[in-house]
């Protein structure tokens, strides 16, 4: 399956003052097949040494007693038998079961610089804000996390054009083309894009659940996997969290994202969840669901818009699941409803919504929306190359009401209206419409500063 991800992989690779790259990522979103079976055996093949912390008993043993690089290097090279220089990638797997292997990592940057390495795992802030705070931890439970000594990256669920990518190559080549070129797809092959885009809101973008709907072409096999897996984060949350009550509010909070969402304000509501509760009452789990990249916040601001985007209030704010395959299966809807004849009816615009978001996470954004007076919202605001892009989501025809009424305050470079039409540009208005398979490609040139609605 291609990712998108390699190619920073490489890059990462290539540079002459790479340092050690920890890879972030929720569980279960291809961490390990990226570094393992598509980089490692493909740049590193006969030269690569893989440790699983969660079954090398006797490496993670080694490795929770010491941080020096030239230690752990050494054991490593007598135990597997291989010779370990420059040409040899270092790759520690499942990180959050050995907490001070990162430490070491500081000490590959400054003692062995010339060797390659790469550290992956899921939940490992939690797992390392956990340990470090329990009593009786050494250095006082302070743990010292190696600040300009690794590169890092977060790999999330596939993007809708990943999800193309591997599962219409023809159609995702057509597609990004009339992107580049900025002209509207044949209203027949817009057809089938947005056909796609409902297939992928439907299966969303877990690898499992996209290669056994891609192998299969069945979505009821690619359903029953994000169900396992939708219980396996909900027991996962037993795993790393320190109390029960924690554990109990977070389960509550995951499962009731689309509950959230579907209410006519959107913002996050305590009171939905647990009767006379407050937000700070979730901020634990808030922060936990976040760090693990299970959960998306977006925060709000209100009337004039400065730079660099702050939020107004951070009591307020909205949250979306980091999966978009996930958000529908929670939200209960049959799974027909995403591929009939009446289904642009039946699906309610938070789907999109929450597709978006996503969309723009994955590609190195962070998420505000802008609440003004009597209703006026605009779902996202985006700072890029230190100009304003109001974003707003319709899954239909819908117009802009509240895009005047953000420009009594605001100055922007360009409104983008992301939804079910085709492409367009009205100048005057200096609104661009992009169908909702652009929005990945879009995010991205968005992200790299590289956008000018001035080309459009």
């Amino acid at each position: 399956m291609e990712r998108s991800a390699l190619q920073e992989l490489i890059q990462w690779n290539d540079n002459k003052r790479r340092k050690p790259l920890i890879l972030w990522g929720a569980r279960q979103v291809g961490k390990t097949y990226l570094i393992r079976d598509m980089f490692a055996n493909t740049y590193y093949k006969e030269n690569n040494i893989y440790v699983d912390f969660k079954k090398d008993d006797e490496i993670r043993e080694f490795c929770s007693q010491t941080a020096n690089a030239k230690k752990i290097a050494e054991y490593l090279s007598l135990l597997r038998g291989k010779q370990i220089d420059e040409n040899t990638l270092l790759v520690f797997d499942e990180i959050q079961e050995c907490p001070n292997i990162i430490s070491s990592l500081k000490y590959f940057c400054q003692d062995l610089s010339e060797i390659p390495v790469i550290a992956t795992g899921s939940m490992v802030r939690i797992k390392i804000q956990r340990e470090t705070n329990k009593r009786g931890s050494v250095n006082n439970g302070k743990f010292l996390f190696p600040v300009g000594k690794i590169n890092q990256m977060t790999l999330y669920p596939l993007t809708f054009d990943e999800f193309l990518m591997n599962s219409n190559k023809m159609l995702y080549d057509v597609v990004l083309k009339a992107y580049e070129s900025k002209t509207p797809l044949d209203s027949n092959i817009h057809e089938l894009a947005m056909e796609q885009v409902y297939k992928y809101l439907l299966v969303g973008g877990m690898p499992e659940a996209v290669a056994a709907y891609i192998e299969t072409d069945n979505f009821l096999t690619s359903r029953e996997i994000l169900m396992e897996l939708y219980d396996n984060y909900l027991a996962d949350m037993q795993l790393y969290q320190a109390s029960s009550e924690a554990i109990l509010r977070s389960h509550a909070l995951f499962q009731n994202i689309y509950k959230e969402l579907n209410k006519e304000s959107k913002n996050f509501s305590p009171g939905l969840i647990e009767r006379n509760s407050k937000t700070r009452d979730f901020a634990t789990s808030i922060q936990w669901l976040t760090l693990a990249h299970i959960v998306n916040q977006s925060f709000q601001l209100k009337e004039h818009v400065t730079m660099p985007l702050i939020p107004d209030d951070l009591n307020s704010f909205r949250l979306y699941l980091a999966d978009i395959g996930m958000f529908s299966y929670q939200s209960g809807i049959n799974a027909a409803s995403f591929i009939s004849s009446e289904r642009e009816n039946t699906l309610s615009g938070i789907f999109f919504e929450n597709f978006v978001a996503n969309e723009l996470v994955a590609k190195g954004h962070k998420l505000f929306y802008w609440r003004g007076k009597a209703s006026a919202e605009i779902e996202f605001i985006i700072e890029s190359n230190n100009r304003i892009y109001p974003i707003d989501v319709k899954k239909g025809r819908g117009v802009l009401n509240s895009l005047e009424k953000f420009s009594n305050h605001n100055k922007f470079e360009c409104a983008i209206k992301v939804s079910g039409n085709n492409y367009g540009y009205n100048a005057e208005k200096k609104l661009l419409t992009i169908p909702f398979y652009f929005i990945s490609f879009l995010a991205k040139d968005l992200a790299k500063g590289i956008f000018n609605a001035n080309k459009y």
